[in-house]
């Protein structure tokens, strides 16, 4: 991943020749733009941090440093410690370092950038700015060796700066999960650690407004105490919190309370009407709160997925008008009503591709925030229409983590690497990699192998390397040097493949509660029954792969991120197991109803139907199955959210263990009876189908 700068070709070839020095491997997230590594050197017992300009900011970086230094300290080690120095850029040794390794601190690199300079006895970071000196030591933090390996570091020089200004992971915190405060704390230190610059919470409901409290959940909902706590100790981390607060669609579960009828589009709807004398205000309200609890220059109002506009309230103005000019004279009523916030708007882009023609009526000091969550290439067309109209943009790609048991990586990857590739290179400023829970069932520890490589692409320019991202995940985010993590989520990939295969047409976290003996169910069975061996043992595979490595390395980091990826295996192995043992209860109770009820043949009846229905009967196993599932998902709900909503998801696992309980004791029942003398009830009685026909 590393680039050798032309000025240092002559050095290197000079220390190739070295037999006793050996060119190293470095992986870095994001990978720097220029990067020279010629060696490596002995790691002694401690680092010491300097900070020669005492400034507060630098301060903190170097306090962080310190802290992850801890992890590789030998206690009561002898021998001078390791020294780090970290420099503004007009500071005299900050520009005689730069001198001595003829490296240069360009005008690019002012706001973010850095300098880092390894040698064998000390190191340097040289930047402008607090933010480069965050970032600087954010990727000399990666260097540091993994814990129990050769302690050594890489020497050498690196020049980066990013690729684009902003650089977002927004959360979904409306549709489901709301994080605790101490997660979205342990969010904002990795968030920063890969050089993310914007964190973008996503509200519907669950900002909670002292004038307007009665949509926000109790105990499910964002505090004014919760902001300020958060805002201060992200900003440590040079990260910007932008709220998004929904002022157009999506607003249901604010619509759906009696209070908000007369601005509703539709009776309890989705869709704030414009035109009505409650709207504008009701939108004031909320952004001024906003605007007093976060500093960002930066307010989000939303504005997608407007599709109920115009069926009722606005009906005759979309009619005279038409739907883009009714759509996009709302946003210049938002914008003219909250431009004594000082804030600039952030809008989804839906108007770009819905009528690009209106785009032009726009005002030009808002941001644009065209989206798109799967495709590969393609993206000019949403970019376009506000480029050339001069509105800036952010791209948002997406994480591919709703309805899934676990993010769709490959389609991740892809739609993320095209859409920021594509955005830079038609001026956007910004990125936003989205995360979305919109059946409530997501777990944003699944989501850290796809959203992070939002944060890398946007700051890496050009086209980002998925392979290499792969490679470096697992050392750098797991501290795994097996490579047994990186080989777990690839399997995960692979387990998805075959999945795909099926062609069911449902994501898998409907796959996960569908009944497979109803007609509905039947229909999916055929689909699946073919790919669930291969879909099992891939999944099987990264539960082995995520055990052993956690096994043999207790120093592992982000354990409960890997308690996720169990997780998402397990319950795409549930999928497969459920549909396989569906066919096979089938198929074994089909042949016990037709052999003779007879004492010949009685004996293996029972024995069928206690495989069925018994102490390690099939039936059991998938209460079981569901019941273990279940009790994992909620220790890892538990360790990032808070409690409103889990009962939401976990009331479907109680459904499905009930439900095959009580097909256990309804099949057990019948074989009581058959050992009694009477018949086996016919399969249709006890909600048994016939079995699917192998293809």
């Amino acid at each position: 991943m590393s680039r050798i700068r032309p000025a240092h070709a002559s050095i290197l070839a000079l220390l190739l020749a070295l037999p006793s020095l050996a060119l190293t491997q470095v992986r870095l997230l994001p990978a720097p733009r220029e990067a020279h590594f010629a060696g490596e050197t002995a790691l002694p017992a401690s680092l010491e941090v300097e900070v020669p300009g005492h400034d507060p900011e630098d301060e903190f970086a170097a306090r962080d440093l310190k802290e992850a230094a801890k992890s590789v300290a030998q206690a009561q080690a002898a021998g001078a410690p390791y020294r780090m120095v970290l420099l503004r850029a007009g500071a005299p040794e900050a520009k005689a370092q730069l001198a001595r390794h003829n490296l240069a601190f360009d005008a690019a690199m002012k706001d973010e950038g850095y300098v880092l300079i390894v040698e064998p006895k000390e190191a340097a970071i040289v930047a402008a700015s607090s933010a480069g000196v965050f970032y600087g030591v954010q990727t000399f933090k990666q260097l540091l060796p993994l814990p129990g390996a050769k302690r050594v570091l890489p020497t050498g020089t690196i020049r980066d700066w990013p690729a684009m200004r902003y650089r977002g992971i927004q959360d979904d915190l409306s549709r489901g999960p709301v994080p605790t405060l101490e997660f979205q704390k342990h969010q904002m230190r990795l968030f920063a650690a890969y050089k993310a610059n914007i964190y973008s919470p996503y509200f519907e409901h669950t900002l909670l407004y002292p004038d307007h409290p009665m949509p926000a959940p109790f105990g499910g909902a964002m505090t004014p105490t919760d902001v300020a706590e958060l805002v201060r100790y992200a900003r440590q981390y040079h990260i910007d919190i932008v709220p998004e607060q929904e002022a157009f669609g999506h607003l249901h579960h604010v619509l759906k309370y009696d209070l908000y009828n007369d601005v509703a589009e539709t009776p309890h709807g989705y869709v704030l009407a414009p035109g009505q004398v409650a709207s504008l205000p009701l939108i004031k309200d909320w952004f001024t709160d906003i605007a007093r609890e976060f500093p960002s220059p930066f307010v989000h109002i939303g504005a997608d997925e407007t599709g109920d506009l115009g069926k009722g309230l606005t009906a005759q103005q979309v009619k005279e008008r038409g739907y883009g000019p009714v759509y996009v004279g709302f946003l210049k009523q938002i914008h003219d009503e909250l431009a004594p916030l000082h804030r600039r708007l952030l809008f989804w882009g839906d108007i770009g591709g819905d009528d690009p023609k209106a785009v032009p009526g726009l005002p030009k000091d808002m941001i644009a925030v065209p989206w798109n969550y799967g495709d590969t290439s393609g993206f000019d067309k949403m970019i376009e229409p506000f480029a050339k109209a001069g509105i800036e943009t952010w791209v948002a790609p997406g994480d591919a983590n709703w309805g899934e048991v676990y993010p769709l990586a490959k389609t991740a990857f892809g739609n993320i690497q095209g859409f920021i590739r594509d955005g830079q290179r038609l001026g956007s400023t910004g990125s936003i990699n989205t995360v979305w829970n919109d059946d409530g069932e997501g777990l944003f520890n699944m989501d850290w192998y796809t959203v992070l490589f939002g944060a890398v692409a946007a700051w890496q320019p050009g086209e980002s390397s998925i392979p290499d991202y792969q490679a470096a995940y697992g050392p750098l985010f797991h501290g795994d040097a097996s490579g047994k993590i990186g080989d777990a989520e690839r399997e995960m990939m692979t387990a998805f493949g075959a999945l795909a295969q099926a062609k069911a047409e449902i994501n898998s976290d409907d796959l996960v509660w569908i009944d497979p003996w109803t007609p509905e169910g039947q229909a999916v069975s055929a689909k699946v029954l073919p790919v669930a061996p291969e879909l099992r043992r891939h999944a099987e595979r990264a539960v082995e792969l995520v055990t052993q490595a956690r096994l043999a390395n207790p120093a592992l980091r982000e354990t409960d991120a890997l308690t996720a990826l169990d997780l998402g295996a397990r319950r795409l192995d549930l999928i497969g197991m459920k549909f396989e043992f569906a066919q096979e209860i089938a198929d074994a109770y089909a042949r016990a109803a037709a052999r003779p009820h007879d004492k010949e043949h009685d004996g293996d009846t029972q024995n069928t139907l206690e495989e069925i229905a018994g102490d390690n009967g099939l039936c059991e196993d998938l209460r079981d199955a569901y019941s273990a599932v279940k009790a994992e998902y909620t220790q890892v709900w538990q360790s990032e959210n808070r409690p409103w909503w889990l009962s939401n998801v976990t009331v479907r696992y109680d459904l499905a263990i009930e439900e095959w309980q009580r097909r256990a004791i309804r099949i057990q029942v019948a074989n009581w009876n058959f050992g009694a003398g009477k018949p086996l009830p016919a399969a249709a009685d006890l909600g048994i189908p016939a079995p699917i026909a192998a293809k």
